[in-house]
């Protein structure tokens, strides 16, 4: 009897089991768009559990093994408003057609940038706008900043191609405005910044490239970024990765450009991902080009690509992504070009604002080291290289949930940089009566007759008499040759070496106890860098098509005086020297709380402790003393002025500690609007170039001031099913402006920095963000910024064209409006999508600006039309044809002051104007019309 109880009970208990398990179901079905299109990569979750779910490429999906019940799901998707229902989960449940509605403005996304906590974006009581992935792929690919200037707000100089670029916003520019475009504002990937430190021609754009492997970018103008971002109180701009990806696919994209002046751009993009067993999941990607330039080069403008990856392990309450990144990359700049007329520039000297690039040619020259002198060492330079990028970085993001409403979340990256500059610099006008044409080749007495060859074919171009030129009397040419415009090109032989490896952390604690979100944590950096500089001087003619010139000074009855080598090279490493190296330190500790007041209130209120240590060294430098230069030979003078380090270094060693603060309101009105508010008080520490472009051959006994920012804003975030609008009113200002101008001093023959003034600046905007569908299958964007920008307080240090500091002034120009700023930015756009046919059409228009504080010149408006045509062919191909700047816009995005070499744009004073009013002056138009055929590929 015992026995058939034991069994009977057995059985139970088996079949109790079986029961248990049988109460488990699958749920599937497809999501599609308001059109019927399916949509790939919507994550289902089934709320208050760990269930989750992907659609395919077909917009399917299944979820297997959910217990049988009631549940609330939620579907959401960049670029789409999230879905919130409750399902039945019975036996093979299934929902056939679930639709998402276009989140055009990306309101209903969860945005991770700027914030402690991962938040729909209409409910972050900050700036912050999302360029999604679709979108992305309609922009043609012209670099970082060039993207950036569809988001709202955001002021973009992508003048100079994909480096050496400005982005900034709000007014908060000054210091953005010299050679650090980025001064103020994080560039980041996958919320890390690109690079930790920046100086003279070292900037984050420099190691960043846009492909396949970018999914979305989140940006926040100024408010929360004091707070959230290492030392950039001006934004931050977010470049995410692909995630977790169910089935395995990729897509393949090949551009095929063709430029303005002919030239021809081909670029490969590729990225595949899928899973990798076992909840691992894997991303990877990158790209390969080949770009002839834009403009008128003899040498491929940029070449070469990168590669990214990611594997994401997802575990039951957390997760951890390994990424990494190899980029070797070389691409240029795009410098200035010649025009007269103030009132309304036009190009001079035979150039043209479109096609006109005026960088040397290519040329391979072995220019002394300085460092090394000793040793015979040398410096290969080539400018058909530009700079030479390499980036290698890895890192990890590991987040964990710990239960009871606490979580980790932990972001490391290791890099090791190196960018290699071999470029000219400047390509102002020298007139062959210029006693400067002569004395900057180093040569001490280099009078009389001068001639010019061609380093190429070694033929004579031109041969001049400059015995009067001493006097003030022109220069004479001797026989038939002549220069083209009687002149020079008064340029540098530019070459740089900056190395860096940096090590950063970012660790976040996070508790939530009733209507309180709670963050901690700290950020930690720390780079490793150096830096060298050399400047040479370069015989070039001055033409749009320039030449290389060998010159040298051929009295009669006396030896010939080679002013260069024969490559044109000249005064070698006589026009500037720079050999310094700092470690950097960024340790910040941070707190946040964001208390659910009530269902419709939230308010966060966060505090940064910020601690900066600078420590390194300059080298002193003389000119190289020895009988005849460097080689000994007293007939070949371009080896005469080397400088060459001391011995001796300047040291530096300081701190900058700050405490920054932001707080921000956000009131739902309903669920279509909320409206918010922020007070932010942030600070921005000194950039490297604070040490290394200042201090020549002085102590570094003083360090830089810490700029000062506040912020207030008060915006609305509206979103319905055929019209989504943001719209902020911020004021900005900007305290501790350090201003110095980079000069050149004829006496000489040295390039130098004026000393630094302090200045204030104020802006009072409005931006916004609109789209409107007003019937089906057509879009209308519109966004931009009104501003009024001003000079508040503004002194600028005058060096009367000399280092020497007896008849130095400084000039007032406080309440002048505040330059290289737009009163007036927007962009509007066109999109219409017909089953598989797609167009668009793109209007940029940039307002005025004033060219310098004096506001002496002012930048005209302009407007750039984009358009583009794609087709989809089959479920795997699609097509699209672009043409960027279709009405071959000629633009002026920025001014460099008079056409003489050294000059700056804050010499091109009214009184400058008025004397010189035929004087010619150098401007950088905005890049010319491309049009590109892209064929995509997905699979």
């Amino acid at each position: 009897m015992n026995k058939i109880k034991s069994i009977s009970l057995f059985l139970v208990g088996m079949l109790s089991i079986f029961c248990v398990y049988a109460q488990e179901a699958s749920y599937s079905g497809t999501v599609t768009d308001v059109h019927g299109e399916p949509i790939e990569g919507a994550t289902l979750h089934f709320n208050a559990s760990s269930i989750y779910g992907i659609t395919n490429t077909e917009g399917a999906f299944e979820i297997q093994n959910i217990p049988l019940g009631t549940y609330k799901i939620s579907i959401a998707h960049l670029g789409y408003k999230k879905l919130d229902f409750e399902a039945e989960i019975t036996e093979n449940a299934s929902d056939k057609n679930l639709i998402l509605e276009g989140d055009y403005l990306s309101l209903q996304a969860v945005v991770v940038t700027g914030s402690f906590t991962s938040l729909e974006a209409k409910n972050t009581a900050t700036s912050v706008s999302t360029l999604e992935h679709k979108r992305l792929k309609q922009i043609y690919p012209q670099g970082t900043a060039s993207l950036l200037q569809n988001i709202t707000g955001t002021f973009t100089d992508a003048s100079a191609g994909e480096v050496f670029t400005k982005v900034y916003t709000r007014g908060i520019s000054a210091a953005a405005e010299d050679d650090l475009g980025w001064y103020y504002v994080t560039l980041q990937e996958d919320g890390l910044p690109v690079s930790l430190v920046q100086h003279s021609y070292y900037s984050p754009d420099l190691f960043h490239r846009v492909d396949l492997m970018t999914q979305r970018v989140e940006a926040i103008r100024g408010g929360s970024a004091s707070i959230t971002a290492m030392n950039a109180p001006g934004g931050i701009y977010n470049f995410i990765s692909p995630g977790i990806r169910n089935e395995f696919g990729g897509e393949v994209q090949v551009l095929s450009a063709l430029q303005h002046s002919g030239n021809t751009l081909f670029k490969v993009d590729g990225v595949i991902g899928g899973p990798l067993g076992s909840n691992w999941f894997f991303n990877a990607g990158g790209h390969y080009r080949k770009d002839e330039g834009a403009r008128d080069v003899d040498f491929t403008f940029s070449k070469r690509g990168q590669f990214k990856f990611n594997v994401i392990k997802k575990f039951d309450k957390g997760s951890l992504k390994l990424h990494g990144k190899l980029l070797d990359d070389y691409t240029n700049r795009w410098t200035g070009v010649a025009a007269t007329n103030w009132e309304n520039p036009e190009a001079a000297f035979g150039q043209n604002f479109n096609s006109t690039s005026l960088l040397m040619p290519e040329f391979t020259a072995a220019i002394p080291d300085s460092r090394n002198l000793q040793e015979g060492a040398t410096n290969s330079f080539n400018p058909a290289q530009g700079v030479h990028a390499k980036d290698l970085a890895f890192g990890a993001d590991f987040f964990q949930d710990l239960g009871n409403n606490w979580s980790l979340q932990n972001l490391i990256k290791y890099s090791n940089k190196n960018a290699n500059w071999q470029t000219s610099i400047s390509n102002a006008f020298v007139s062959l009566d210029n006693p400067l044409a002569y004395f900057i080749s180093g040569a001490s007495f280099p009078i009389g007759e001068v001639v010019f060859r061609d380093t190429q074919s070694g033929s004579e171009i031109a041969r001049v008499n400059n015995a009067g030129i001493l006097a003030g009397e022109p220069a004479e040419y001797i026989g038939n040759g002549t220069l083209p415009n009687d002149a020079i090109m008064g340029t540098s032989a530019w070459y740089k070496e900056n190395k860096a490896s940096e090590w950063m952390n970012e660790f976040s604690l996070h508790k939530k106890i009733a209507q309180h979100n709670f963050t901690g944590g700290l950020a930690l950096g720390f780079s490793d860098t150096s830096l060298f500089t050399q400047g040479s001087f370069g015989y070039v003619t001055y033409e749009p098509n320039s030449k290389m010139l060998q010159v040298s000074l051929e009295n009669p009855n006396e030896p010939t005086i080679l002013l260069s080598d024969e490559n044109g090279i000249s005064n070698y490493g006589g026009l500037f020297f720079v050999n310094a190296e700092a470690q950097v330190s960024q340790i910040a500790a941070f707190m946040n709380d964001r208390w659910e007041i009530t269902d419709r209130i939230d308010v966060d209120l966060g505090l940064r402790y910020e601690d900066i240590r600078h420590k390194g060294s300059k080298d002193r430098y003389a000119p190289f003393s020895q009988d005849g230069g460097l080689d000994g030979d007293a007939t070949t003078a371009y080896d005469n002025g080397i400088l060459a380090p001391t011995g001796d270094k300047d040291a530096f060693d300081f701190n900058y500690n700050y405490l920054s603060f932001s707080g921000g309101l956000n009131f739902k009105i309903n669920k279509e609007a909320s409206l918010f508010t922020r007070l932010s008080k942030g600070n921005k520490a000194p950039e490297l170039n604070y040490y290394f472009n200042n201090f020549a051959n002085v102590p570094i006994n003083k360090k830089g001031e810490v700029q000062k920012i506040t912020q207030a804003e008060f915006g609305i975030k509206y979103s319905l099913s055929d019209f989504s609008l943001t719209s902020t009113v911020f004021w900005s200002q900007l305290d501790n402006i350090g201003n110095a101008n980079f000069e050149f001093d004829g006496d000489t023959n040295s390039i130098f920095y004026t000393p630094i003034l302090f200045n204030t600046s104020r802006t009072l905007g409005l931006e916004w963000e609109a789209v409107y569908t007003p019937f089906r299958n057509f879009k209308f964007l519109f966004n931009g910024v009104l501003q009024n920008p001003k000079a508040t307080e503004w002194l600028v240090y005058d060096a009367a064209g000399s280092v020497a500091v007896a008849d130095d002034t400084t000039v007032d120009y406080s309440g002048n409006t505040l330059p290289f700023n737009p009163k007036v930015m927007f962009n509007v756009l066109g999109a219409y999508q017909l089953d598989k046919l797609s167009v668009h059409y793109k209007w940029q228009f940039m307002g005025k600006r004033q060219g310098n504080v004096a506001n002496a010149f002012r930048l005209a408006d302009y407007s750039i039309s984009d358009a583009g045509i794609g087709y989809q062919f089959t479920k795997h191909i699609s097509a699209n044809l672009l043409v960027v700047n279709m009405f071959n816009s000629d633009g002026l995005a920025n001014f460099f002051g008079a056409n003489s070499f050294g000059a700056n744009a804050n010499g091109a004073t009214s009184e400058f104007i008025q004397n010189n009013p035929d004087e010619s002056f150098v401007v950088v138009p905005v890049l010319p019309r491309s049009t590109s055929l892209r064929v995509n590929y997905t699979f």
